[in-house]
């Protein structure tokens, strides 16, 4: 569970960003795929968020790999 920590709290930020985009911002004449619908903003933001929260854990395995002198 330690493994998915950092994509975890990424998805929970980057959905609450989405969400916070789409009511601060938003789509004034509701055609824009993405932020005319407060679901498709939170999904759109949790998925990004996700992402990168996976990148902070693909850094660090890259890290201990080079700290063990394992190469890919």
């Amino acid at each position: 569970m330690h493994k998915y920590k950092k994509i975890a709290i990424g998805a929970v930020l980057g959905s609450m960003a989405g969400y916070a985009y789409y009511y601060f911002v938003g789509c004034a004449s509701g055609t824009c795929a993405i932020t005319s619908s407060p679901i498709n903003s939170t999904l759109y933001g949790l998925f990004m968020g996700g992402l990168i929260g996976d990148l902070f854990n693909q850094s660090k395995a890259k890290k201990e790999e080079k700290e063990n002198g394992h190469h890919s």
